[in-house]
């Protein structure tokens, strides 16, 4: 072994504490790269696999009914490849041991099985057999429900009522995340999708050679906006709603979403937690240097080359490296697989493995070895630029000089040890910046760790407890007349109700569309309330049409344009309607009237949708047991059953990563502030072995080393929050999509929980270091160097 090496085991031996520090925040970058990217990864190739295997459809369109004749002209617009029709109802179920009534998607499909677009994974059972009352369920409804092959399900299918034996559990690539149309999060107790026959389904409906909803996929170079185009002027006069490309569809569109965001995070997260990394091996190899100017000096004397010296230093970066590469890697397996269990809790693959590539593992080590090198580049060029005669000089004594307070006549009340902390740290100005740097990053991803809790809670809490006040939504199967208002009314236990409008149409502005149902409330309604970011409630215009501001955005439409309204239901009409407001809101995008202004806009009378119910508890049963067996009803929506099981999907889909990013920040905090203490303790102990000698105790050289660092970390503590702030406030510009907005709120938990966390690292840092100085050399100050 030679030399260097021996000295280099040397310097690890003797700065283990540090090197472990710091290769356990090199670990976390490593950790959240591989289980983000690798993730990232499994999901994005486990979808596309998926997609092209079960022949997923590109293009998508619901109509009120079409003759069968129809599919041959569809088939003969240019780019079309594959066209598959069937038929598409919402059924109120019955769930056996269930009391409130759930809402079952009937798909038809082909009496005998055969290849076809958006084809089905039989996960258990059997497929159907023609002229049978069977079904096959998904498997997220099965699961959720606890339903079993051979059980069998209550329905209402076009105004009778139908027993169905279930005799498979399926999967299918259109409802991969499977979700009722308008809510945002899974409810899969409530929700399912059932697969029939496609005849039993037709004679059910009086469907018989018809369809209501077509898939289609293109012919490689299809040009999609043309065949939409094409698609839409031929279902138009059936009753079409619009077509749509696969990247609209809402299964799809989620998973999408969530891929974007794991990318996201396995850049940014990283990137942080590395940074800090390189930082801190900046700090300690500057010092370390610092440190051992004579032993430099030495080696050059001896005929060491500036080559050999910096490859020496260099090795101490490389070993903290592979050490961090090391346990980050296997870290990184481990909580990349965990995510993986947990995507497959929301997402129904027929099989979802965490799988790491070999380019995975190269980037990893790349990236941390790179950002550690050119945290170290300064420090090692420093150590092969200093000539042997100038380094086997001391350093030149520091100059001290009266401080700022002492100017000021405040010196006479600090005592002895507090004018040496803050003369101390004013003649080291750079050093003191650095560290309040070091400990603020941790102090701010501390802060960003709890933001996301304190904005999913302010969300929950605004959606659920001020917008919408209702405990049940009914949805009727098409739009009723006037007199339904005060059939609703008097349902069982109903105190108050409040009809609403929703009405399918594609706004246009310019060039640009989307397709969106209006949503006509009542003006003074309680039941369902329009707020503004600070939560005062936003009146809907008498006329006009009130929009979300990110719908507006999409839309590029500003208050006092005027949109074209593509009715997508009954005649058909075309309305230009003002755009008289917009308003902030968290979960999608919307668009609100007035409900009479909607009615008269569409010429039809007190027409509504459905309604928002205020119920007695004590009468819900009686309720749902009417409203499972009312054909008039499509689907029922319970706001108690939505936010508890919002609050459980989020609870389960945000643990482990938030778990593990407070964990991290944790481990920051800590190897950030024992840094400082341990490199500042090898830069003063002749000092402070002088201190003890001259007089002063133990307690007090230990005041004078740790009350710096407090002075440090209390300054460092506001700017951590500012940061933090600062960064909550990039992840709201990240989170800002179609589906849902994060809210800037930090609450003082968070700024609490980074307080709590930074002082318990500077306490467990002061325990250690205390202890350190307790075995400082006193011998050593007598060998003095100069």
């Amino acid at each position: 072994m030679q030399a260097l090496d021996k000295k280099l085991i040397r310097d690890l031996w003797h700065l283990w504490g540090q090197v472990l520090a710091i290769a356990l925040i090199v670990a976390c970058g490593i950790a959240i790269f591989v289980a983000m990217s690798g993730t990232y990864q499994s999901l994005k190739l486990t979808q596309a696999a998926y997609y092209d295997q079960y022949r997923f459809a590109q293009v998508f369109a619901q109509l009120k009914r079409a003759p069968d004749s129809l599919i041959e002209q569809i088939r003969a617009i240019p780019g079309v490849a594959q066209v598959q029709t069937r038929i598409v109802m919402e059924v109120t179920l019955d769930i056996p041991g269930h009391r409130e009534p759930a809402t079952g998607r009937l798909v038809s499909i082909p009496e005998t099985p055969r290849p076809m677009l958006n084809d089905l994974y039989l996960r258990q059972g059997r497929y159907i057999e023609p002229g049978q009352d069977e079904v096959l369920v998904s498997e997220a409804f099965a699961i959720a429900n606890h339903l079993q092959l051979g059980d069998r399900l209550g329905a209402i299918i076009n105004g009778r009522w139908q027993s169905l034996r279930i005799v498979g559990i399926a999967l299918s690539p259109e409802y991969v995340y499977e979700i009722r149309p308008g809510d945002f999060f899974p409810d899969n107790q409530r929700f399912g999708v059932l697969w029939m026959g496609q005849k039993a389904v037709g004679t059910a409906f009086d469907m018989d050679g018809a369809f209501n909803d077509v898939a289609l996929t293109l012919s490689p170079g299809a040009n999609v906006s043309d065949v939409i185009f094409r698609l839409d002027r031929l279902l138009t006069p059936y009753g079409g709603f619009g077509a749509i490309q696969r990247k609209d569809q809402i299964s799809n569109r989620f998973i999408s979403d969530e891929i974007t965001q794991l990318k996201a995070h396995a850049m940014i997260l990283p990137a942080i937690f590395l940074g800090i990394g390189a930082f801190l091996l900046h700090i300690v190899l500057t010092r370390l240097i610092s440190t051992q100017r004579d032993q430099i000096a030495i080696l050059k004397a001896f005929g060491y080359s500036n080559w050999q010296i910096g490859s020496h230093f260099l090795k101490l970066v490389l070993v903290i490296v592979f050490v961090g590469t090391a346990i980050g890697t296997i870290t990184g397996l481990w909580l990349g697989s965990s995510l993986t269990r947990l995507y497959t809790e929301f997402y129904r693959f027929p099989l979802l493995q965490y799988e790491v590539q070999l380019e995975t593992a190269i980037v990893a080590i790349l990236i941390s070895g790179s950002s550690a090198l050119l945290g170290a580049f300064a420090a090692v060029k420093r150590a092969i630029s200093l000539p042997p005669a100038e380094a086997m000089r001391p350093e030149p004594p520091a100059q001290f000089h009266r401080t700022i307070i002492e100017r000021l006549g405040l010196q006479r009340w600090l005592s002895p040890v507090g004018r040496i902390i803050l003369r101390n740290l004013e003649r080291k100005p750079i050093q003191s910046l650095l560290s309040i740097i070091g400990i603020s990053l941790a102090v701010a991803l501390l802060v960003v760790g709890h933001f996301s809790f304190d904005a999913m809670a302010y969300l929950m809490d605004v959606q659920f407890r001020i917008i919408q006040r209702d405990d049940v939504t009914i949805l009727f199967n098409q739009p009723r007349s006037a007199r339904a208002r005060y059939d609703v009314s008097s349902l069982p236990g109903v105190l108050y109700a409040e009809p609403f409008r929703s009405l399918p149409a594609r706004l246009r502005y310019e060039y640009r569309s989307r397709q969106i149902a209006i949503l006509g409330l009542e003006p003074q309604g309680e039941l369902r309330q329009l707020v503004d970011l600070n939560l005062n409630p936003v009146p809907l215009p008498p006329d006009g049409m009130l929009l979300t501001t990110k719908l507006a955005e999409l839309l590029h439409v500003k208050v006092g344009d005027r949109l074209t309204v593509e009715v997508l239901e009954g005649d058909r009409p075309i309305r230009t309607v003002l755009v008289a407001g917009t308003i902030d809101e968290l979960l999608g995008v919307s668009a609100y009237m007035d409900i009479h202004a909607l009615n008269r806009l569409m010429q039809e009378g007190e027409t509504i949708s459905g309604a928002f119910l205020a119920v007695d508890e004590r009468q819900l049963d009686n309720l749902y047991s009417l409203l499972k067996h009312t054909p008039a009803v499509a689907s029922v929506s319970l706001r108690q059953a939505m936010m508890q099981h919002m609050q459980e999907t989020i609870a389960r889909s945000q643990k482990i990563m938030n778990v593990t990013e407070v964990i991290f920040a944790c481990i920051i905090a800590f190897g950030v502030i024992y840094n400082a203490a341990r490199i500042s303790l090898s830069e003063r102990s002749r000092e402070l072995a002088t201190l003890r000698i001259i007089g002063f105790s133990q307690r007090q050289i230990a005041v004078v080393l740790l009350g710096e660092q407090a002075v440090l970390t209390v300054a460092a503590i506001p700017i951590g929050w500012a940061l933090g702030y600062g960064l909550a406030a990039l992840l709201t510009l990240a989170y800002n999509t179609e589906l849902y907005r994060f809210p800037l709120i930090v609450t003082k938990a968070s700024y609490l929980f980074a307080f709590s966390v930074i002082t318990i690292a500077a306490l467990l840092s002061g325990l250690f270091i205390n202890h350190q100085l307790r075995g400082l050399d006193l011998i050593a100050v007598l060998k003095t160097a100069e």
